[in-house]
Formats: structure tokens, sequence, C-alpha cells
């Protein structure tokens, strides 16, 4: 049976308001007991999960911004890969003449921005967002850019995707995690590649590991876990792309938590 279990967050583990409920969280707790381990795997910053596994009351490792960094359970960070000061310039110069572009770094500990989006804010209530000059902009540990449109247009996002997929090559990676986010990490860097090295450091393979997830910035971990499972909130890219997995229900009704109980927790307790 499965070892560890890996949630993204927005979509998947925390409902349209942002939240971990009560029985996610019992659930959670129920499982460690047993001696499961969690991740979180989410393209959000690790101050802004931190604060998250706190509420949760477990020892748990945190993949952020989409795999570019690991914490294990002790808060230590165990792996971080940044992006290069070659690929954050490219990426600023080439969407910075966008008016309908804003442009979101994380940075070690800080969220910087070259506009303040409120759209963006929601959901970060406890994790500020400061300002960036657009025409100086910080070229070191910066561990991803995400892309947001201000009127939230993904065709217009897409266009960039493409754009910036073909520029930068097998230098970064580039992805979704929302309809309405694009993110930019190192090459090599992903939730799945994240996930393969806690595997390593707890003794086991990905094949012990169970994920969940709803965005392209998911697929990685969803495929090379021993069981991926889709949301079925998940936009149609990522159905498409994930065919043969199953797909459970919504994270407003705490799908995630329903599923561990079902196929994991009863099972070990039976």
């Amino acid at each position: 049976m499965y070892k560890i279990m890996a949630s993204d967050l927005d979509g998947t583990l925390l409902t349209s308001d942002h939240k971990i409920l009560p029985f996610t969280q019992k659930t959670l707790t129920q499982l460690h007991q047993q001696g499961k381990e969690f991740a979180f795997a989410t393209g959000r910053h690790h101050i802004d999960v931190g604060q998250m596994r706190e509420q949760l009351g477990i020892p748990a490792y945190m993949i952020t911004s989409n795999g570019a960094c690991i914490h294990n359970s002790e808060n230590e960070l165990v792996f971080q890969q940044n992006l290069s000061a070659d690929v954050i310039s490219q990426v600023i110069n080439s969407v910075k003449n966008d008016p309908q572009i804003n442009i979101n770094i994380y940075r070690h500990d800080d969220w910087l921005a070259n506009k303040i989006d409120e759209k963006t804010l929601c959901g970060h209530a406890n994790f500020p967002c400061s300002l960036f000059d657009i025409n100086n902009p910080p070229l070191e540990n910066v561990s991803k850019i995400f892309l947001t449109h201000q009127q939230q247009d993904h065709e217009n996002l897409a266009g960039w995707e493409e754009k910036l997929k073909t520029q930068l090559s097998d230098f970064a990676h580039v992805t979704f995690s929302s309809p309405s986010c694009l993110e930019i990490m190192d090459s090599g860097v992903s939730k799945g590649n994240a996930l393969e090295a806690i595997a390593k450091l707890k003794g086991v393979t990905l094949q012990d590991c169970i994920a969940f997830g709803d965005g392209m910035n998911d697929v990685e971990m969803l495929t090379m876990a021993g069981k991926g499972i889709v949301m079925g909130t998940s936009h149609y890219r990522v159905k498409n792309a994930l065919p043969t997995l199953e797909v459970i229900g919504n994270s407003d009704d705490q799908a995630v938590a329903h599923y561990l109980t079902e196929h994991l927790l009863l099972v070990e307790a039976s």
C-alpha cells in the first residue's frame, strides 16, 4: 500500500475559498498516525505553505514553486533549483511590454510583482506581495516566475506559453498551474521529480506514492507516482493529457480526503 501521499493545493486539497476543512485535516492526521508521509505539492511559495502546514498540525514535506524547492518535515531546505539570471531576463524582457500581463517572482522568502493584482492576492492573505522595478528585476535566488493576465485571458497566456517554450527551449520548464496562471521554472523542475527525491529520502520508490492534482503543473507528478488521480474540475487540457488516470470529485466536497478514507485509511484499519 502507498507510503507517501502528495497533493496539490489550489483546486485539489483546498476548497475554492482556499481552506483546509476539518474532515480533510482529520483524515490526514489519522493517516499520519498510521505511518503515512504527506507532502504538499504546489506552485505556492514555501512561506505560504508553511503556514498551512502549521494549521494542519502534522509533520509534512513541502514541494513548493512546482518542485523548485523541497522542505522536509523539520522545515529544513533539502533541495533548491533556481532560475538562471539569463532566463529571468529573457522572460521579463519578452513580456514586459504587454500591458495586460502581470509578472510575479518568488525569490527566497519574498513574493515580488511588477503590479499588485487583487485577483492574484486572493487566497494569500498571510503572505504579502511587494513591488519590484521592471527595469531592474532581481536575478538571484529566484525559484520561479509566474504570469497572470489582468482579464484572466487564457488564450493570451497560451500564446505566451508557446512563445516562451520556443524561446527558452531546454533552459526552462513552462507550464500552467491554472488556466489563468502561467509558470516558468528552471529546466527539469517539476513536482514529479521533487516527489521522486522525497521517495528516495524515505527509502521508497515512486510506486509507493499516490498523488492528486488538477493542473498541467501536476502532470509529471501524476504520471510518475504509483497512482495519480485527477480532480473532476481539472481543465480539459489536464484530462486530455491524462486520459487513463482515475478522475474523482471536486475540492469543495473534499474529494481527496474522501478518496483516502475509502481506499487507504479503511484498508489499513481493517
